[in-house]
């Protein structure tokens, strides 16, 4: 403890004096003693320590893209510097690095930054330094960054105030260097089938130039022309109009032939084209009769005869979507993933038909539509007619040992997925593995399954990649030359590859078709995309193998695609002989009456009805399979009609009199409930912030919301790999209200629900990369923060060690000056009633008779020496005095007489009187 004002100690002395002198002041009384003491110490102003010798110095530094290049070159001589100009050992220094994530690291770290670069979250790198920062040290911060923050400060000012903690800010700049950059691209959100609309396009740039400009609609190009910029702006103006409902992605390119900075080259929104409720059939029957039983009944059905065209923006406004047929290799596998978000959250309904393309044969099993189904579709072992020999050719060329974001590598996954592969073939069925680079290696000789099963499963989970390319040719002709061997009708090779690394395509035509006359098949799982150099050579040895393609650019897709081409090829069955039907009256949950059912099926597809399913319809055959079964799925339904409703084998149902009722009743039970009134949405996209609103009528819905109140799910991603459920806010009466933040490039599609019902929307994406725009009003909000903070630019790093302006130690003065009050009022409480303790009383009265038999000691000779020399004279008669005195006048009443002095008992019990009061009053 130290005293600011020690001077004032003095005054004890001077106080004690006084009270000497002047004791009708009385200041020995203990009250107004303590006063006095407090009042001394209260001036001399006592402090205590606050905050430790030294400061901390917090150094944030921008990791994100559009810095990384300049922090790159510089970080090593900044640290030199900062840590030179240390002034004593007491000061510490902290390194922060930061982008989309904040990762703290010793000053001596080296090692580069680890997360994502796409943005720059300033604010989120000050908040975690202030919740870091010791409360007894002194700190200030410094951000090392180019001041373009994808984030606002908001809040931070006040912050960095009430902390006082400065912020100080150095600025990175580059040499100038051409950049243009598309600043705006303004879509409507939404539009009307067949109505015209507005995209307006801003392009900025610090040089005037012609530049070339793209506008792609759903990835094919609609315009190509260039814009010219004057005075560093130009703006563009183009309309469009849709027929085909669902949403639409847009995306426009500007392609400069120099420029600093190419990740603000690209501008991408989508809009919704309105059309009511619909229905998404899916088939590549050329004429498909679901499709005109539909329209009859007047539902608005949009046919997709090409599968591979799907796009997730296409389940917008959909209500339904109908399988008819298809195969989930010529699904797109975002679409596929989609549908489960579609049906669970957005109350969207599912219906697969059946036919030798569908169900397992399909190549759905363990696909995302597999959970989806009110059927399972694998095949049960004594169902099996036919044993399978089965050849695996697997790369493991230098491609493969790349980790995954799961932490995987790519060789890992492949054989995860070959290991599963083997889990589902029969006890019957043989099976051959071979791993090849620029050789084949026999990792699993042709060998029945049976008692092998954990021995191959084991083998096949040890490949490991080792460099090189793979040899494609070499592969299959040592697969084929282990089938050859095999007494088995029915013989498949999977070829597994990367497509952007398949060599040595060899004589390939003439194997795979030698094959083929041998009743062999191949199919292919490409790892890329069919954009990659080796897609298309390995594509056409699927194609001549009468075999499957499978592109996947996830690896953790793989293991997936290997089960479903392993139940397509061996655990799957299409019954393809009539069979009878049965009805087991559970029809009555879709529709209101029982139908008369058609007697029998030209064939089917053989699954199972899954736990907690319902099946309306079945077949009368060994299997008691389900023929008509149906599911509920979150808020959303699914259905499962296991036979044939077009092409082949579909005779005997086109025939059924009651195919019109029966389509159409399916149909509007899986589309749900409409509606109700007196709801609506509106959605935003703000920078990267997601506005949702919810608008209600309160007397409609009140009631409702007070027992299930709504919910708002987003699902992230364009196959919904990730959703979440956010929580409302309450601004007014009727008005819900919701933000989210986006990411870069991520597709966001959303539901909110109310009961069994949901309002759908999306898709949504934030159009371009916040990190590259660049925006002035993000430097200026630093400059302002830092000022506020009492920070200030750093040019000179040797000042970065300036101590702010903080007190180190606190006064005790408000304490001790608030206690003093308190005595105060005491003293005057106990000198306005006269109350006093009890045992000062008691001593006070016996200091007080002390004094007084003192002064009466002193004074009595002297009353005597006056008596003696001293005459009175007396006009009035008196009665003669003693010693000579003059004695008392003759009318005056004599004075009393003294008390008798009491006797030794009597003092003592007025001793024990005294002591029993004193005793009562504490």
């Amino acid at each position: 403890m130290t005293f600011a004002s020690p001077q004032f100690f003095i005054l004890l002395p001077l106080l004690a004096v006084i009270g000497w002198y002047f004791r009708r002041l009385e200041l020995w009384r203990p009250l107004r003693a303590a006063g006095l003491l407090l009042l001394v110490f209260a001036l001399a102003n006592p402090q205590i320590r606050r905050l430790a010798d030294g400061m901390d110095l917090w150094v944030l530094i921008d990791r994100s893209a559009s810095a990384e290049e300049i922090v790159a070159r510089n970080i090593e001589e900044w640290k030199r510097l900062l840590d030179r100009s240390r002034p004593s050992s007491k000061d510490r220094l902290h390194f922060v690095d930061y982008a989309t994530e904040v990762v703290s690291k010793p000053n001596t770290e080296t090692a580069s930054y680890p997360g994502d670069r796409s943005l720059t979250r300033t604010a989120l790198a000050l908040q975690d330094a202030i919740a870091l920062s010791d409360r007894e040290r002194h700190s200030r911060i410094l951000v090392f960054t180019d001041g373009y923050a994808t984030e606002p400060l908001t809040g931070l000012p006040e912050k960095l105030e009430e902390m006082q903690i400065p912020l100080d800010y150095r600025l990175l700049t580059s040499d100038e260097t051409t950049d243009f950059r598309i600043t705006d691209f303004h879509l409507p959100s939404r539009s009307q089938v067949g109505e015209p609309f507005i995209m307006d396009v801003n392009v900025t740039g610090n040089v005037e130039a012609e530049v070339p400009l793209r506008i792609a609609r759903d990835g094919e190009i609609i315009a190509d022309t260039k814009t010219t910029i004057s005075a560093g702006l130009d703006s563009l103006r183009f309309t469009d109009r849709l027929v085909e409902p669902g949403s639409h992605h847009y995306e426009v390119t500007i392609l400069p032939e120099t420029d600093a900075h190419q990740g603000n080259n690209r501008y991408e929104a989508w809009i919704e084209i309105a059309a009511g409720p619909r229905v998404l059939l899916i088939s590549k029957y050329a004429d498909d009769p679901v499709a005109g039983i539909l329209r009859a009944q007047g539902f608005d059905v949009d046919l997709i005869d090409d599968p591979g065209s799907l796009t997730v923006g296409q389940l917008t406004g959909a209500k339904n979507v109908i399988l008819n047929n298809v195969p989930a290799w010529d699904i797109p596998t975002e679409f596929l993933k989609a549908l489960d978000f579609f049906v669970n959250e957005q109350g969207g309904g599912l219906l697969m038909a059946g036919g030798k393309h569908s169900f397992g044969a399909g190549g759905y099993y363990e696909s995302s539509v597999d959970p989806l189904l009110p059927v399972t579709m694998e095949l049960k072992s004594e169902h099996r007619k036919l044993a399978v020999a089965m050849a695996i050719v697997m790369d493991r060329s230098g491609s493969m040992g790349m980790t995954t974001s799961s932490g995987h590598t790519k060789m890992q996954l492949a054989d995860e997925g070959a290991g599963r592969a083997v889990e589902l073939l029969g006890p019957q069925d043989l099976v051959a593995v071979n791993a090849v680079d620029s050789t084949s290696h026999e990792i699993v000789p042709l060998i029945n399954v049976g008692q092998h099963r954990a021995e191959i499963i084991n083998r096949v989970r040890r490949i490991e990649s080792m460099g090189g390319g793979i040899f494609v040719y070499t592969g299959l002709k040592a697969a084929w030359d282990q089938l050859k061997q095999a007494d088995i009708g029915q013989r498949h090779i999977i070829l597994f590859s990367d497509a952007a690394d398949s060599e040595e395509p060899g004589a390939y035509r003439t194997l795979v078709e030698e094959m083929v006359k041998e009743g062999a098949s191949v199919s292919v799982i490409g790892l890329g995309t069919k954009s990659d150099p080796d897609a298309a050579f390995i594509e056409d040895i699927a194609k001549r193998g009468n075999g499957r393609m499978f592109f996947t650019d996830i690896p953790g897709d793989l293991p997936n695609i290997f089960a479903q081409e392993t139940v397509t090829v061996a655990r799957s069955t299409f019954i393809d002989e009539p069979v009878a039907t049965q009805a087991t009256g559970s029809w009555y949950e879709i529709g209101a009456k029982d139908f008369e059912w058609l007697g029998e099926v030209d064939g089917y597809n053989l699954s199972y009805t899954r736990e907690g399913d319902a099946a309306a319809l079945i077949s009368k055959d060994e299997y008691a399979a389900p023929l008509v079964a149906y599911a509920r799925r979150g808020i959303g339904r699914s259905a499962a009609v296991s036979f044939p409703l077009g092409g082949e084998f579909s005779d005997e149902i086109r025939a059924w009199p009651k195919v019109g009722d029966f389509v159409q009743t399916l149909n509007r039970w899986l589309m749900g409930e409409q509606t109700p009134p007196g709801i609506g949405i509106r959605h935003e996209l703000t920078g990267t912030e997601l506005k949702i609103d919810l608008l209600y009528d309160e007397t409609e819905w009140n009631e409702r919301f007070a027992a299930r109140p709504p919910r708002v799910v987003l699902a992230r991603g364009e196959g919904a790999e990730r959703s979440s459920e956010l929580t409302w806010e309450r601004l007014a009466p009727g008005h819900f209200s919701v933000r989210a933040d986006l990411k870069e490039g991520e597709m966001i599609r959303g539901a909110v629900q109310v009961g069994q019902t949901a309002l759908p929307f999306g898709p949504v994406v934030v159009g371009t990369s916040t990190e590259w725009a660049f925006d002035p009003e993000r430097v200026a909000e630093l400059r302002a923060t830092s000022e506020i903070s009492g920070g200030r630019e750093l040019l000179d790093l040797s000042e970065a060690w300036k101590k702010p302006e903080r007190k180190d130690f606190t006064s005790l003065q408000p304490w001790l000056l608030s206690f003093l009050l308190l005595l105060v009022l005491a003293d005057a409480l106990v000198t306005r009633t006269g109350w006093h303790l009890p045992e000062f009383t008691l001593l006070k009265e016996r200091f007080a008779k002390s004094v007084a038999r003192k002064v009466k000691s002193k004074a009595e000779p002297k009353r005597r020496t006056l008596r003696r020399s001293v005459p009175t004279e007396s006009s009035t008669e008196s009665l003669p005095g003693r010693d000579g005195l003059p004695g008392r006048p003759l009318d005056e009443e004599p004075p009393p007489a003294p008390p008798a002095e009491k006797s030794a008992e009597e003092k003592a019990e007025e001793r024990k009187t005294r002591f029993n009061r004193a005793k009562r009053g504490r």
